[in-house]
């Protein structure tokens, strides 16, 4: 990207200043804070980044009339504490806010018929697409009576494999915690985690026992610990572990909860954190994982990047230009005392 020239004060940025600014035609430009046309997404994301620096503003009621768009998006979230809609909001409006797109949050509480409200009320607003998100990763039926509208739901897939849908890896989750415990010379891990009935808790534990396996190793107690998305869980759960397999050297947790209850029962229990044993988490929920003690090594799942990708993903179905299936969004291990 070039440089600003000094003389260009904000707010009085033209079209042409940002393609300039951001190596690109003002076509180009045009399309990516349209949602028009396909392009890579970094090149989108330097226009975007052009538009936040320059402070260009677009003269928002000329578009609607040359375009017919509204210049908003609906997200609808069955989150209503926000622990995991508010970070897939964020990573939306980085990649609409920049183009000028407003973001319409509706919490539906996970009430079919809230949702309809809600999804009437967008439709009576014209907008131009439609984000759906949840607190949880299991498979959710698509919007019923939303065929005109693009969507795409992030987090929480569609059922439907023709929908838009951008969700996190658990594959890669577990496989960066079981090799980083693995490489520390853990070899007897237990796995604690959530309800069976989860999608997360089910596909995370599956994923760490293939890994083990492949490592010609098994579980430590010799199965999973299903139970709650908890601190009380993992006391619990810790203490039963030890009681089993005292020679349990790791503990690989379904979430920061969890494994700030096993910290604790394991400093309760005078168990050395991670001198004798070692403890890793999945979320980076920073209120948790920080405030362990010691602080946790967790798995992020980068939450704000599935919305980036999501809205991305939508500004390409409203361009008619949609990429039907599921999309996936890599975590990263983040490594802290606890291992």
């Amino acid at each position: 990207m070039t440089a600003v020239p000094e003389s260009l004060s904000p707010g009085r940025a033209r079209l042409a200043d940002v393609a300039r600014l951001a190596g690109v035609s003002v076509g180009t430009a045009s399309k990516a804070l349209n949602g028009r046309g396909r392009m890579r997404p970094e090149t989108r994301q330097r226009v975007l980044d052009a538009v936040e620096q320059l402070g260009f503003r677009p003269n928002q009621h000329a578009q609607s009339l040359h375009t017919g768009r509204s210049w908003t998006v609906g997200l609808m979230t069955t989150d209503g504490i926000g622990r995991f809609s508010t970070p897939v909001l964020l990573g939306a409006e980085d990649a609409l806010g920049a183009g000028k797109i407003s973001v319409l949050l509706c919490d539906t509480r996970g009430d079919a018929i809230r949702e309809q409200h809600h999804l009437r009320n967008l439709m009576d607003r014209r907008v131009d697409g439609i984000i759906v998100t949840g607190r949880r990763t299991d498979p959710r039926p698509p919007l019923k009576g939303v065929e005109p509208i693009p969507t795409v739901y992030a987090l929480s897939p569609s059922t439907d494999p023709d929908d838009i849908s951008v969700v996190s890896d658990d594959r890669s989750g577990a496989r960066l915690a079981v090799e980083h415990l693995l490489t520390t010379g853990r070899t007897r891990i237990a796995h604690v985690t959530g309800p069976e009935h989860h999608a997360a808790a089910r596909d995370r534990a599956r994923h760490t026992g293939e890994l083990l396996e492949g490592s010609s190793l098994e579980l430590a107690t010799g199965r999973v610990h299903y139970g709650e998305w908890s601190e009380a869980w993992g006391r619990r759960a810790a203490e039963a572990v030890l009681r089993t397999a005292p020679d349990t050297d790791a503990f690989f947790c379904g979430n920061d909860q969890i494994a700030r209850g096993v910290a604790d029962a394991l400093r309760e229990n005078g168990v050395d954190v991670p001198g004798r044993v070692a403890i890793v988490g999945y979320d980076n929920w920073d209120v948790m994982a920080l405030a362990s003690r010691p602080p946790l090594t967790t798995i992020d799942t980068d939450l704000t990047e599935i919305g980036r990708q999501a809205a991305l993903r939508l500004l390409d179905a409203i361009a008619d230009e949609p990429e039907a299936g599921r999309h996936v969004v890599p975590c990263r291990l983040v490594v802290r005392e606890s291992t």
